[in-house]
């Protein structure tokens, strides 16, 4: 079991900025993604991506920024909980919340703060009968943590974005026969990345299957064939496969969150604006994933929030108590 102050769901620029604002005043925090790494949005989509409204920087790159804004956090010591989504959230008392992951994974915090962005990244899961049945371990998934997992097994891997091209350059010496199965014969990823994958598909290293798409999944408890459809000839081919990694992107949800009874519109949570907390008191919303009037979908703004939930946060934890932040700075170091 996981204890800390404020526990923060989404490990986007927004929710990394909050532990900053959150250390300051002596919190702890503890992030929550779904996504297998932090930085959200900008380290998934568009890492090179440049941004030009964050002050002080006239440009600067999006995984630039998150590698940025995780450096700043580090002096806080926050904790991580990564590839694992928020299932369930029960409160405690008058001021303690239990949140539960996919995973199992429980943490206890004092105070909750949604920095979700769109929401929930979720996987786009093809249209593959019985596919659901193979999840959670039984050799379908969706995004990969741990290539060893897979070393000297038989693997599939369905798309034709960088994730999918980049994953099978990396994987083709880890597993013991790959297979990349792609609707079209031309490739969304970069151009190198196409000419890696194309170079070993000629020399027998893995099977490129072009013009194709899943058509079933089978096996007795878990996965063991996955059955490929040509888009041309309606052909079928049938592949053994321990495990099948459909890399489709991701697409924003709010998910679990929507059964929590928080006001939502719009697919957005509403807060208050004097410190962004939500009709729940200590659960917040910072971020693109709240709503109120005149909302910019800025992470100038999302930053702003932070501070102002922050500071009220400490309040709810604190009640009475008025906190000032003092540091010190020894041989060029500043410790808070």
């Amino acid at each position: 079991m996981i204890s800390t102050d404020i526990a923060i769901i989404g490990a986007g620029p927004v929710g990394l900025f909050a532990i900053f604002e959150a250390g300051l005043l002596k919190m702890r925090c503890h992030l929550i993604d779904y996504l297998p790494q932090v930085g959200g949005q900008l380290s998934e989509i568009y890492p090179k991506k440049p941004i030009y409204d964050i002050p002080g920087y006239p440009t600067v790159l999006a995984q630039e920024l998150v590698d940025n804004l995780v450096e700043q956090a580090k002096p806080f010591h926050p904790g991580y909980t990564l590839g694992e989504r928020i299932e369930g959230l029960e409160k405690r008392g008058e001021a303690d919340f239990v949140l539960t992951t996919n995973m199992g994974t429980i943490i206890e915090a004092k105070v909750v703060v949604i920095a979700g962005g769109l929401g929930c990244f979720e996987p786009r899961k093809p249209a593959v009968a019985g596919l659901e049945q193979f999840e959670n371990g039984r050799g379908v998934n969706y995004m990969i943590l741990d290539p060893e997992k897979y070393r000297g097994q038989k693997m599939v891997i369905a798309g034709g974005g960088d994730s999918a091209l980049d994953w099978t350059i990396f994987l083709a010496d880890v597993v013991s026969e790959l297979t990349l199965v792609h609707r079209s014969e031309s490739f969304r990823g970069a151009p190198d990345s196409v000419n890696k994958v194309m170079e070993l598909a000629e020399s027998g290293k893995i099977n490129l299957v072009l013009n194709s798409n899943l058509n079933s999944v089978s096996g007795e408890g878990k996965l063991e064939n996955v059955e490929v459809i040509h888009n041309r000839t309606m052909e079928t081919t049938t592949y053994e496969a321990d495990h099948l990694i459909p890399l489709f992107g991701l697409s924003p949800k709010l998910g679990p969150i929507e059964q929590w009874n928080l006001n939502i519109s719009k697919s957005a949570i509403e807060v208050n604006t004097d410190d962004y907390s939500t009709n729940i008191p200590g659960i917040y919303a910072i971020g693109d994933i709240n709503t109120y009037t005149n909302k910019l979908k800025l992470i100038l703004c999302g930053f702003h929030e932070a501070a102002l939930m922050s500071h009220s946060a400490y309040q709810y934890m604190n009640p009475g108590i008025k906190y000032t932040m003092k540091y010190t700075t020894v041989n060029g170091v500043t410790e808070f």
